[in-house]
């Protein structure tokens, strides 16, 4: 073996042990994708919702219309 293919041979060794030391560190656990996404779609329904209802309540005890205009334009 020459000397170019063990440097090569050591580097990939140390760049493994490195990924799976920082894979450990960080805690991840091997998971299949969008394992999470059907729960946070419903949390992001349940946000939209509450947002809803804390427009309408502001809306109603501040004279609604111009209230309502504001908000529309900070969604644009």
């Amino acid at each position: 073996m020459s000397f170019g293919a063990v440097i090569v041979a050591l580097f990939a060794i140390a760049a493994i042990a490195w990924l799976r030391a920082q894979k450990y560190r960080s805690g991840d656990t091997i998971a299949a994708p969008g394992s999470r996404e059907p729960e946070l779609e419903r949390e992001l329904t349940q946000l939209r919702q509450r947002i809803a209802v804390l427009e309408r309540i502001a809306i109603e005890e501040r004279g609604g219309d111009k209230l309502a205009r504001e908000i529309e334009a900070l969604r644009d």
